[in-house]
């Protein structure tokens, strides 16, 4: 028996009365997609990838997946190892019906329903029909990785790229006449990665190889780093991006860090106070890089990532054994605004936070340090990773609100490596419209829909095609 979503996911998918329906429909659902930060591959972009099934569209890269299929006892070569495409869909079509009230029920019918017209519920059951539809909607016309990104209306992609990296697809996708904007973010959390000094060290060298510069002394390394700033600037990047624990904020003078940086280059290993040392300076460098061009940074806050060590031995970085991790943030965070402060070179920011413990930490503190250069100098960003579910999302929109200004807000990120992730999007746009709908209809905001509507347009694009500063977009 084919169970359809009839009475699930229907038009009114989350909007819980009238007024929020109409704030959906009328403002929210026709605004264009900013997508500021995500890992989708320029690579796929610039070649216009065509996916030949729903494994490699849906699961190639999906973190999300994963932890639910080991969740459910699945075995590993039907995540991240070599079975089958078909047979890792059909540990996937297992899975879901066991995935109920987590958001990963939710965006798999909408990624059904928005990408292919599946209304079936996935299961077992229904997985070869499914697998079959959605096989002959990806061999058509617009199904692409350029046509997916036309189709859900993605004004601007900004990727996720190493400073060492050559961005030849970047060049590539600009001349190409692709309908999207898309454009490389700095990350350089390689250069802070001092704890493995073999993998720093060979870093370090294909960073100066990148800069064509010889990296001996400190002075090399910030030569080559600026050197890469200046290239990802010429290319259109106007935004850095840093994965940290927590902010560094144990500064160094000049020449201890030239120490560090000395003895790092001679296998000689460091102390975790030297390495914290190291990496306050190095983040105080970016810092000055960003202001300078005008750029934003973005830091992402509060992961703890690779926990798990067998799985670290046998599969490596970034494969979904990573968790919330309970840091100190008030006192760093306060501390590395600050420094920059006080040096003239608060580039604009966002603060993602990760630790819903957090949520009034970062929204209070981000109040601290708005300078009149723009509105919202400093922005908390969307609920992320773990939090970019409906309570994580309301989390961060009810403190933001709370504290800050919601009305200033930038909006909603993937974050995913996924090229199905576009429905998130709307799963935001809906969760909004209905906050602020239920607020209208119980008196606690105007019954003016003009205006909350314009704030609505405002979150969903226009802030951040304002506060990016992104060339050729507004």
């Amino acid at each position: 028996m084919r169970v359809n979503m009839a009475q699930f996911l229907t038009p009114d998918f989350l909007l819980l009365n009238k007024t929020s329906r109409r704030l959906y429909d009328d403002y929210a659902c026709t605004q264009p997609v900013m997508d500021f930060h995500c890992h989708l591959s320029p690579k796929d972009i610039a070649l216009d990838r065509r996916f030949t099934n729903l494994s490699e569209i849906w699961l190639e890269d999906d973190l999300y997946k994963w932890r639910a299929m080991r969740a459910n006892g699945v075995e590993e070569r039907y995540c991240t190892g070599d079975a089958p495409p078909y047979d890792k869909f059909l540990a996937w079509a297992r899975t879901v019906p066991s995935s109920l009230r987590n958001p990963l029920y939710h965006w798999t019918h909408l990624e059904l329903q928005r990408y292919f017209g599946i209304r079936d519920l996935l299961n077992e059951k229904t997985a070869p029909t499914i697998w079959s539809e959605a096989g002959e909607h990806l061999a058509s016309e617009g199904f692409t990785a350029r046509g997916i990104l036309k189709k859900f209306g993605v004004r601007v992609v900004c990727t996720t790229d190493d400073p060492a990296d050559s961005l030849e697809f970047h060049r590539s996708i600009a001349v190409s006449g692709c309908g999207t904007r898309v454009f490389p973010s700095f990350r350089p959390d390689a250069v802070l990665r001092t704890g493995d000094l073999a993998r720093f060290n060979e870093y370090v060298e294909k960073l100066g190889a990148s800069a064509n510069i010889s990296i001996v002394h400190l002075r090399d390394l910030l030569s080559s780093l600026k050197s890469r700033h200046d290239y990802f600037h010429q290319q259109g990047c106007r935004l850095s991006d840093h994965g940290l624990n927590c902010c560094y904020a144990d500064f160094p003078s000049d020449s201890e860090a030239n120490v560090i940086f000395d003895k790092a280059r001679a296998n000689q290993s460091l102390s975790a106070a030297e390495s914290g040392k190291f990496a306050s300076y190095m983040m105080l460098f970016f810092g000055h890089l960003d202001a300078e061009k005008g750029w934003t940074k973005q830091l992402h806050l509060g992961a703890f990532r690779n926990v798990n060590p067998n799985a670290m031995r046998l599969l490596g970085v970034d494969t979904g054994f990573d968790s919330i991790g309970d840091w100190q943030q008030a006192i760093p965070l306060a501390s590395y605004l600050g420094r920059l402060c006080i040096e003239n070179a608060l580039p604009r920011m966002i603060i993602y936070n990760l630790n819903p413990a957090d949520n009034y930490l970062f929204a209070s503190m981000a109040g601290n340090f708005q300078n009149g250069t723009a509105a919202g100098t400093v922005q908390v960003g969307s609920g992320w990773w773990f939090l970019d579910q409906r309570e994580g999302i309301e989390w961060q929109l009810n403190s933001l609100s709370n504290v800050g200004l919601l009305s200033r807000f930038v909006g909603m990120v993937t974050d995913s490596r996924s090229f199905m992730s576009y429905p998130r999007h709307e799963y935001f746009r809906r969760i909004l419209c209905n906050l602020l709908g239920q607020e209208m209809e119980n008196g606690l905001l105007p019954q003016d829909e003009e205006l909350i509507g314009e704030m609505i347009q405002n979150i969903c694009y226009r802030n951040a095609a304002e506060f990016l500063c992104l060339p050729g977009v507004s």
